[in-house]
């Protein structure tokens, strides 16, 4: 299978450069799979995880918005922010859903309202993305 280079970059650095068979990630309108060859394209990004597969393995990030390019050779996320899944620190994305929780109840239904919600999708994100990770390197056998 013809590869596809994946490039993400945040405003601060970039986060990913590699090899992908196949990369999904949530668009504006929805999910999106591309593959090597995808038709030229520019969308707007949805907060949600971005996962790539190379040779059979799978890694997923954490996208909070920004916008895809589809080259037909080339994939480039200019993400808002970007986290793989072995950069999250799950305690610090544990504290900011219990605030983005407290802060949707307190402004639920005014113009603050939105963005708490915004906080709080980033946050359950970097926990699911997190949240893979650990599943992967549990040991064979174990539960949890």
């Amino acid at each position: 299978m013809a590869k596809t280079r994946l490039e993400v970059v945040s405003p601060e650095r970039v986060v990913l450069e590699d090899d992908a068979d196949i990369v999904i990630v949530r668009g504006a309108e929805g999910d999106l799979g591309i593959l090597h060859g995808h038709e030229p394209l520019i969308t707007p990004l949805d907060i949600g995880e971005l996962v790539y597969r190379r040779d059979g393995q799978e890694e997923v990030l954490a996208i909070a918005g920004g916008f895809l390019e589809v080259r037909p050779d080339k994939v480039v996320v200019l993400a808002d922010a970007a986290e793989r899944a072995e950069d999250i620190d799950r305690a610090k994305a544990e504290e900011a859903r219990r605030r983005a929780e407290e802060s949707v109840a307190e402004h639920h239904g005014d113009e603050m309202g939105a963005a708490a919600q915004a906080s709080l999708q980033k946050a359950l994100v970097r926990l699911r993305v997190s949240g893979r990770r650990h599943r992967r390197e549990r040991p064979v056998g174990t539960e949890g």
